[in-house]
């Protein structure tokens, strides 16, 4: 689970020119934008999943009572000395769950995080109950914390002969600050004197304005890798003492991001997402819907009365209508402007399904000049 190699001492230090304070002085003049902060990551500083097996006791008739729950609470006593047969358990006190976590990047030994407990049997409330002490492991095999601790909710369950009310959702809870870090996992994110920064959204636009915008303060000691990756040398003059201050001044500096034009159409939902850099070529644009309407229509034919030969009998009668509505060619200017899309659409009069299929002609046409994604 290791996430870099941090070099220690004088060698891994850079010479990039200025130094910190020149850093700090850097702050004040840089062009609004995003901070770093917000569209970067730092290569190493990341969370590791945690997870593990156990035990929530204490409910009050709403546990699982299976098998395997019943197995694992007697092997549990058993441990302790105290010797019972699965059988023995008949109570649905128990649930049988799965407990999950992140050790944060900079958890230390003792330090207390939040887990998550899941059942996975057919329990139907977790409300009230207790985890038992679960080792929580990681993804080599070892463990980094062990969890216990009250299970919360949010959630109850009302049953009735007849009728139940169930509000959020019952079968999943949280012990806030439940897990005791017992191993650390401390980020290490200098790697040979350099920190690494990750754009969220690569861009090579958005990469080398980064690396400009360090450069502006830090001469010369950043430069970007590839439209992903910027690489920051670390200046002679900062040292494990002041190495965070160094980064946050990092992450405190702005930078304007560049966004591809892209347009992101949810069919299931009818939303649409237009891009800032989104342009369309001057088209003339019609679009009318059709509409058809079926009904059913039940009747009764009964014969005459009195009559020898005749029977009753059930008949369906079909009517189908069609209605097409009349549409305008309007033409559309070149646009430059995300509102002016939204403008020329809007006068249109179409509903967001029709914008959906427009922008689909729209792309056929090569006049939508950006890239169309369906989810």
């Amino acid at each position: 689970m290791r996430s870099g190699t941090r070099q220690s001492g004088g060698s891994r230090r850079g010479r990039c020119g200025l130094a910190l304070v020149a850093l700090a002085a850097g702050l004040a003049g840089t062009a609004a934008g995003e901070r770093l902060k917000d569209v970067c990551d730092i290569k190493g500083v990341r969370g590791n999943p945690l997870w593990g097996y156990g035990l929530v006791i204490g409910l009050n008739g709403t546990g699982d009572g299976s098998a395997a729950s019943k197995r694992a609470l007697t092997n549990v006593l058993r441990r302790k000395g105290i010797v019972l047969k699965p059988e023995d358990l008949t109570s649905k006190t128990i649930a049988s769950v799965i407990v999950t976590a992140e050790l944060g990047p900079f958890a230390r030994r003792g330090s207390r995080i939040d887990v998550t407990v899941s059942a996975i049997g057919d329990a139907t409330s977790l409300q009230g109950g207790k985890l038992l002490l679960t080792e929580l492991v990681g993804a080599d095999g070892d463990v980094y914390a062990v969890a216990q601790g009250s299970v919360s909710t949010g959630a109850f369950v009302a049953t009735g002969e007849s009728a139940s009310v169930v509000k959020n959702h019952p079968t999943v809870g949280r012990v806030p600050g439940g897990a005791t870090v017992e191993r650390e996992e401390v980020a290490e994110f200098v790697e040979k004197g350099e920190i690494t920064l990750l754009l969220r959204d690569p861009d090579f636009t958005t990469a080398n304005r980064v690396g400009e915008a360090v450069n502006k303060v830090v001469a010369d000691c950043a430069y970007a890798v590839d439209a992903g990756t910027i690489r920051v040398r670390l200046p002679a003059t900062v040292q494990d003492r002041n190495l965070t201050a160094f980064v946050r001044k990092l992450e405190l500096l702005t930078v304007e991001t560049d966004l591809p034009a892209v347009v992101i159409i949810n069919e299931r939902t009818g939303t649409i997402i237009v891009g800032e850099n989104v342009a369309i070529s001057r088209v003339a644009i019609t679009h009318g819907n059709l509409q058809v309407t079926r009904s059913d229509i039940t009747t009764v034919s009964q014969p005459q009365p009195f009559s020898a030969t005749g029977t009753t009998e059930k008949t369906t009668e079909t009517h189908v209508d069609a209605l097409e509505q009349k549409g305008t060619m309007s033409v559309v200017n070149k646009t430059v402007s995300v509102s002016d899309i939204a403008r020329a659409l809007n006068a249109l009069g179409a509903s967001p399904r029709d914008l959906i299929s427009i922008f689909q002609a729209l792309k056929r046409a090569g006049a939508l000049k950006a890239d169309l994604k369906i989810m």
